[in-house]
């Protein structure tokens, strides 16, 4: 059975979780969002993404939650 990685409504992801992985993606611009703490620039800022990686994310996923770190790395050599 495949894994659910999206809300109750399953129309919007959760933006706390990769949509390839389910991992935390440790989104910090998503934590700024709920909290209106000020967070340190997110690790994305300085990750390149091939467009192959990006194509393997849902549709209704796409900016609307982030790949994580470890999905970024391993599928795309995506550099921090």
């Amino acid at each position: 059975m495949p894994v659910n990685f999206f809300n109750s409504n399953t129309t919007h992801p959760d933006p706390h979780r990769c949509p390839l992985c389910g991992s935390d993606n440790q989104c910090a611009n998503v934590r700024q969002q709920e909290t209106g703490v000020q967070q340190e620039p997110c690790w994305c800022s300085h990750a390149r993404f091939d467009a192959s990686l990006l194509a393997r994310v849902p549709e209704n996923a796409r900016n609307n939650a982030c790949v994580c770190a470890r999905c970024a790395g391993a599928e795309s050599g995506a550099q921090t």
